[in-house]
């Protein structure tokens, strides 16, 4: 093991962690449902209203479901799989399983059928849960190569009325399963929540598998329970609080904001439509707290941006004159400096003629706390949140911590993930590796001991980034340490911080730097479809489909503009040389992109060689 050389203040806590005298979820879980009654869980949005779910209502769907798989044959530690759009049934089934002593595994819906045989087979999945139709197409055209599986349940039989399939039911036929067998076998349920251990593995997560098949993270009761202690860390709760589920289930951050947040805090989880419908339904839901990855936040400023620019030269100075007052007033509070009575006066005003309308667009007017995580985004984005009056707090985790070991407190440091969450000790190797330990620090990969070994030693998880920590005990990420770039000079380069800076740019949705062992640094970028489409379309320049709107001279020249604003930032050894466009259009079903719509920085090198060598090529 390396030696550290920082570390932050907080000390590790190895008592086990309670929330109200419980210390599984299925046991929290039930003694919330019993608690809040009639009170709202969730709200699904059908045929233009938002439709109420009370905590009984969750309770006895979760119990029915719990009940129907062991009427199956589901036995305590047999995994379920679940590959669906956020819904309330998905949390019906999640609960579910966990009270019956089952493991809930998540798959993304843009798996393609290949890896969702690898995820069903690696996991030994015995039930199967599909969405819909296109989901069902999935896992029966490659269930005879899944020798565990035994049930499937399907939550939407739309087109599917005629179909029929011994191995196939409908969700709601489980539930009557389940009634029947809650008939004929009064307790099981409240004792089944009764044999759960906080050591016992609940949930898997997988990895999205960028450096080879993806790895089953397997999460702990004790895990999450420790989370859930916490969750005022991130966002202290109020009566009222209501929530927007977007991101997918199947990844730590959403579940953890979706579904285990909520048995402490008592959110109302409101499901959204489509993602199309983001920012309708957060206009229609105004979220208390919102919760998402970088790409949502880039979008929503851009989004602004662009219209701003078809505004009137007043609209335009009202909105300019606007940010500058909140960046003001942002600066000084950042600093922990008075705010002046002008400033407060003038910020007031601004707030109220210009900002408050902005929030209004963006479905933010009640917005306490907006989190982000998953992802590095840059400070100047933050800052421009805090001009418009809220507060943006950067979280830090992976999957194998159970999603968070730093948040920032009520001091902030922009540039900096926070410190440490109590309970939780964060330092330094001496090849400035961030090592963490907790009991958020997961069991391991499942059917792989050895990656595992490699990735927990002496009870420190190594995350795998490079940071800094400073006297406070704020943790700086600077980067992945297989991501760190050496040029043919031997330089050091940290890719991300560029990258960050480049998809500020309204017209950049991602961005890679290369440059290992190259001469200088060159980027592929992702265009912002939508905001270069208007772009190209305001000043008549002619394209017929994707490719060809990457090709136009007037959308390279753009491009190349955003990227000479961001090299003014850097040293000359660290500035963009030369760039590539993907003339790709690509969405989640895409290899290239994580499902949360991240570039993957290996995949593209290898996909993308002959693209990135020709910006090497000597030019004649």
């Amino acid at each position: 093991m390396l030696a550290p050389t920082a570390e932050t203040p907080s000390m590790v806590d190895d008592a086990p962690y309670e929330v109200d005298g419980c210390n599984t979820v299925p046991r929290l879980f039930w003694s919330r449902v019993q608690q809040r009654g009639d009170g709202v869980a969730m709200r699904e949005k059908e045929f233009g209203i938002w439709n109420p779910i009370t905590w009984r209502e969750y309770g006895e769907r979760s119990k029915l479901a719990g009940l129907g798989l062991k009427s199956l044959g589901l036995s305590r530690g047999d995994v379920v799989s679940i590959i669906s759009e956020n819904l309330p049934e998905w949390l019906y089934t999640d609960m579910g399983t966990l009270g019956v002593g089952g493991i809930t595994n998540g798959i993304y819906t843009t798996d393609s059928t290949k890896q969702v045989q690898y995820i069903v087979n690696d996991s030994r999945t015995k039930f199967f849960f599909a969405e819909d139709e296109e989901q069902l197409d999935k896992i029966l055209s490659s269930r005879d190569n899944c020798p565990s599986l035994i049930k499937i349940i399907v939550y939407d039989m739309e087109g599917l009325q005629r179909f029929r399939d011994d191995q196939v039911i409908s969700f709601d036929e489980l539930l009557r399963l389940g009634a029947e067998y809650d008939r004929s076998h009064p307790g099981v349920w409240e004792r089944e929540l009764e044999l759960a251990n906080p050591d016992d593995l609940a949930v898997l997560i997988y990895t999205s598998g960028t450096t080879g098949p993806a790895k089953g993270a397997m999460i702990a009761h004790r895990n999450i329970i420790f989370h859930i202690a916490n969750a005022d860390v991130f966002c202290e709760s109020q009566p009222g609080d209501e929530l927007l589920s977007f991101l997918p289930l199947c990844h730590i951050a959403e579940r953890k904001f979706s579904v285990f947040y909520p048995l402490k805090t008592g959110a109302v989880i409101n499901f959204i439509e489509s993602l199309d419908a983001v920012p309708e339904n957060a206009r229609e839901v105004s979220p208390t707290w919102f919760f998402a990855v970088p790409r949502i936040w880039e979008k929503f400023y851009s989004d602004v941006t662009i219209k701003m620019s078809d505004a009137t030269f007043v609209g335009k100075a009202a909105y300019g004159a606007a940010i500058a007052i909140g960046k003001a007033r942002a600066r000084r509070s950042l600093a922990g400096e008075n705010i002046p009575w002008h400033l407060t006066a003038a910020f007031w005003i601004a707030d109220k003629l210009i900002l408050h309308n902005i929030k209004v667009y963006l479905g933010l007017r009640r917005t306490r706390i907006l989190g982000t995580g998953a992802a590095p985004i840059s400070p100047d984005l933050i800052g421009w949140y805090f001009a418009l009056g809220l507060e943006m707090r950067e979280i830090y985790g992976q999957t194998e911590n159970t999603g968070i070991s730093t948040v920032m407190p009520r001091r902030k440091k922009l540039g900096t993930v926070g410190t440490a969450i109590p309970g939780t000790q964060v330092k330094l190797s001496s090849q400035n590796e961030i090592l963490v330990r907790g009991p958020h620090v997961f069991l391991g990969y499942l059917n792989n001991e050895a990656k595992t070994a490699e990735t927990v030693v002496d009870g420190w998880l190594h995350t795998g980034d490079v940071g800094e920590i400073d006297g406070d005990g704020y943790v700086r990420i600077t980067d992945r340490m297989k991501d760190i770039i050496v040029t043919a000079g031997g330089k050091n380069i940290t890719p991300s911080e560029i990258e960050n800076h480049l998809k500020f740019s309204p017209f950049i949705s991602d961005a890679v730097v290369i440059g290992d062992r190259r001469k200088y640094l060159s980027c592929l970028v992702m265009i912002d479809h939508d905001n270069v489409v208007k772009y190209a379309q305001d000043r008549a320049v002619p394209f017929t489909n994707y490719a060809s709107l990457c090709a136009a001279k007037e959308v390279r020249d753009l491009i190349d503009g955003e990227i000479a604003k961001v090299n003014k930032n850097f040293a000359r050894v660290e500035t963009i040389k030369r760039f590539a466009l993907i003339d790709q259009l690509l969405t989640a079903e895409d290899d290239e992109l994580t499902p949360t719509m991240k570039l993957k920085r290996k995949f593209v090198n290898e996909k993308y060689k002959s693209l990135i060598d020709a910006m090497y090529e000597e030019k004649h």
